[in-house]
């Protein structure tokens, strides 16, 4: 039998390149764009067996691409992966109304759920991010995807932007609630070396939220989010209930995943691997039909069972410990007995005869959890 999970598939040119990113990506040439679409076929067809269960594009902008391609390569990615009608099919958005005309088209291929990456709904901090569009942009788009039937929109935001206030982090969280999404996500920035934003860090690291400030502006979306009816289910994440990300979901089951593209993950029978970054590498390795260069680890004993506990952590239900007992062949208790003792003393876990979670100030500090499982000395 083939394995299921969540099929990831990136499309990685952007009409313009934001300064905090690091995402693999490149600025949009329709010729490069046409030739990479031809690599991703040619990768479909040479796929191992396998059986979506989500589909997710993501980027990049995949709505660089016209709304016809993006459609043709859902149906073939269901034609290739038997993906159940109905399931869910992601697509990440730029707000950008240039790029927002394919909603009708989107739906009637199958996608169900969209994301937009909104950043912030103040102008000045848009201009920091090195965004273009404008909040009445977002609210056009929202308006152009529920028009075309979405029912199931998510809208990312960052907080810790340089000049970001309380307030103005409030008022972008109250803009999107006016818009009354299904999900939230909500990102701390992260300083990526290599990155125009690194270089600003190195020359003004004052002009960076400190972690108290960080922390500050997290328990405000916390609260806001939680008092709007809004579920917060992992780390960076608030959902109306039943609209929980079912593909990012299986992320954090360590369940299986295909990743199709240039920089792409994939978690297949224990091993992780990831393609390479490099943008012609990935094109020419895809058209002639060869293995893709990348890098491959397989995960056993300590490094699995740690990254399996590492992602449960990140979830409001945290480690469930009968199942993780079964599925892993250890007594999760005992077999993390120092870990789970300090981080206790430290009031960052709550244990149960079922579970062990994430207090709320430790989800404040959820790096620092985390890491200390996937460190465990075993």
């Amino acid at each position: 039998m083939p394995e299921a999970g969540g099929l990831y598939v990136h499309l990685p040119f952007c009409p313009y390149i934001c300064p905090y990113c690091d995402f693999a990506k490149w600025p949009h040439r329709r010729s490069l764009a046409e030739r990479y679409l031809a690599a991703l076929e040619a990768e479909i067809a040479a796929a191992p067996p396998f059986t979506a269960q989500t589909i997710f594009l993501g980027g990049g902008t995949p709505n660089t691409y016209a709304p016809e391609q993006i459609a043709a390569l859902v149906a073939r990615l269901r034609e290739r992966f038997g993906l159940a009608d109905g399931a869910e099919i992601t697509i990440e958005l730029n707000p950008d109304l240039a790029l927002c005309e394919g909603f009708d088209l989107y739906r009637a291929a199958g996608i169900t759920r969209a994301s937009l990456g909104v950043q912030s709904f103040v102008p000045s901090e848009l201009e920091t991010l090195g965004r273009r569009h404008s909040p009445s942009d977002v609210a056009e788009a929202m308006r152009r995807a529920r028009s075309a039937g979405f029912d199931n929109v998510s809208l990312d935001l960052i907080f810790a932007v340089p000049g970001q206030t309380a307030e103005s982090w409030s008022a972008s969280l109250e803009a999107a609630l006016a818009l009354e999404p299904e999900h939230i996500s909500t990102y701390g920035l992260t300083i990526e070396a290599g990155t125009p934003y690194a270089a600003w860090s190195e020359r003004e690291p004052h002009a960076f939220a400190d972690e108290d400030a960080e922390a500050e502006l997290y328990g405000i979306a916390i609260d806001r989010l939680n008092a709007a009816g809004f579920e917060h289910y992992e780390i960076s994440n608030f959902a109306r209930p039943g609209f929980r990300s079912i593909h990012n979901a299986l992320y954090w089951a360590n369940a299986a995943y295909l990743g199709l593209g240039v920089g792409a993950a994939s978690y297949l029978g224990g091993v992780r691997s990831m393609h390479a970054r490099e943008l012609n590498v990935y094109v020419t390795a895809a058209l002639a039909g060869g293995p893709i260069p990348g890098e491959a680890e397989r995960l056993e004993g300590p490094a699995r069972v740690g990254e399996a506990a590492m992602l449960a952590l990140r979830t409001v239900e945290g480690v469930e410990l009968t199942s993780f007992g079964e599925r892993y062949g250890i007594d999760f208790l005992s077999y993390y007995e120092p870990v789970l003792r300090e981080m206790l003393g430290l009031e960052l876990l709550e244990v149960t005869l079922q579970r062990v979670r994430l207090t709320r100030r430790g989800r404040f500090l959820a790096n620092t959890v985390c890491g200390a499982f996937l460190s465990s000395d075993r």
